[in-house]
């Protein structure tokens, strides 16, 4: 879904934007921001309208009242929401978010794209079938990489002087969570529902297909009811033990209507508007944590990102059909150039091509922060499958350098590694918190040849390995 909120801008304070050192820095006031700000608001366009060219014009977005509903089936979800923003507060105190706007690190997210169909002859492929072929597929990752890259040469560049290049890259997933080769494309053939709606259904979705959300961007493409599509924000605290399972983690990821997925070439959808493959860069954008430009209701609200000018509300397409600029009167006696370039607003696909500073700085902070997106980043970086038990190796051994510790175990766990002399003496020590299994570098500098012990300890369990310093 296109978001964020609607009646519950009341728990809003306005935020105060500042930059300093041309570094975008950005403060908010108050800490319930987010508990509604997380859907975007519905208008009162019609899923089926046509402009004066008989283009059909699209709901681009999905509604607050499901925000609502994820908080129903989980009543925890609005501390959640709200931890969030608190992080993000703590991190741009502690100069986190400049750090952020200066790293160069590329984070890649594994996609994972489960097809839904209704398609009895399973065909894949052509004019109105759900069913899209697997080069629909790879040109909508394609665009996300244009995009989220600033990719020079391509529809995703841009010359803005706040524009950035996200550094985030999207890939589809090479392995399922068996650890089996992947394509990274699922199909369902499901008889009983030809289309979708994105406020009921999700669930249902979810059960048809799923793979491990705090491993891969799940996609769901479908035939969707009223609106283009619909993402869940990102929350905090959601993978905690002891959470119960309306914690919404089944139904985390995007589910983007089929017309309007990937670059169209004619054979899936007609529209002109909508073509170009930034439903899912725009929707994407949420499950990072961005919001709309206007913030929410009538517009004029924040998006809690400094480079972004208050916008007036946008979310009426009917007026969106150009790339006509637009100005808005957020400030009062002037008048403020509207972001049409911006791929958080409601402008036709072929106007996009821009993410500022802010936004990017925002996004980063967010794969950081939140727990299921952090744990996914972990995941892509570790090259081990988990285990029942506990199983450790420690590699080279003997060793005259730093030797490296794999660790397995099930499902994420935070765990120490410790090094121990041949008394019994503690030499090392290092946690790691919320990990899947992966390898870690244990410094042995500084130590005389010898018999040590290496540990390694969950919450439950502890493993040992003999480690010879030549």
């Amino acid at each position: 879904m296109w978001f964020v909120t609607g009646s519950s801008v009341t728990l809003f304070r306005r935020m105060m934007k500042q930059v300093s050192n041309n570094l975008i820095q950005y403060k908010r006031t108050g800490w319930r921001w987010l508990a509604g700000s997380f859907l975007c608001l519905v208008t009162s366009v019609a899923w089926a309208q046509t402009n004066t060219t008989g283009e059909e014009l699209i709901n681009r977005c999905g509604v607050v009242e499901h925000e609502r509903i994820l908080q129903q089936r989980n009543p925890d979800r609005l501390r959640q929401l709200t931890e969030l923003n608190r992080l993000i507060q703590q991190a741009e105190a502690n100069g986190k978010f400049l750090r952020q706007a200066v790293d160069e690190t590329v984070y890649r997210i594994p996609v994972v794209v489960h097809v839904v169909h209704s398609n009895a002859s399973n065909t894949i492929g052509g004019i109105n079938n759900v069913n899209i072929s697997d080069e629909q597929i790879l040109s909508q990752i394609q665009v996300l990489n244009e995009d989220y890259r600033r990719k020079q040469g391509t529809n995703g560049y841009n010359t803005s002087a706040i524009g950035a290049d996200a550094r985030i890259e999207f890939f589809l997933a090479t392995t399922d969570p068996a650890g089996n080769p992947t394509t990274g494309i699922t199909r369902h053939y499901y008889a009983q529902k030809s289309s979708f709606n994105v406020f009921n259904d999700d669930v249902l979705l979810s059960q048809i297909a799923y793979w491990p959300s705090n491993r891969y961007l799940n996609i769901w493409v479908t035939k969707v009811d009223t609106y283009i599509g619909y993402t869940q924000f990102p929350a905090v605290a959601d993978t905690l033990r002891g959470l119960p399972a309306s914690s919404n983690e089944f139904t985390d990821g995007s589910i983007i209507d089929y017309r309007y997925f990937g670059k169209k070439t004619g054979t899936v959808s007609s529209s002109s508007l909508y073509a170009l493959g930034r439903t899912a860069t725009h929707e994407i954008g949420h499950w990072l944590g961005l919001f709309h430009t206007w913030g929410d209701g009538n517009g004029c609200a924040e998006d809690y990102v400094a480079d972004t000018p208050l916008t007036d509300d946008r979310s009426d397409v009917s007026q969106l059909i150009t790339c006509k600029q637009t100005y808005s009167t957020c400030v009062a006696g002037r008048q403020t150039r509207d972001l049409i370039e911006d791929y958080m607003n409601y402008w036709p696909d072929a106007c996009m091509n821009l993410f500022t500073a802010g936004q990017v700085a925002r996004m980063r902070l967010v794969l950081t922060l939140s727990p299921r997106r952090a744990q996914l980043l972990k995941s892509v970086s570790s090259p081990l499958t988990g285990t029942e038990v506990l199983t450790i190796n420690v590699y080279p051994n003997p060793t005259t350098t730093n030797p490296y510790v794999d660790v397995q175990l099930k499902g994420f766990q935070t765990f120490s590694v410790d090094l121990f002399d041949a008394t019994g003496r503690q030499l090392r020590t290092n946690t790691y918190t919320d990990y899947p299994s992966t390898s870690v570098s244990l410094s042995v500098a500084g130590l005389a040849t010898g018999v040590y012990i290496v540990r390694v300890k969950t919450g439950r369990e502890l493993a040992s390995k003999r480690l010879l310093i030549q």
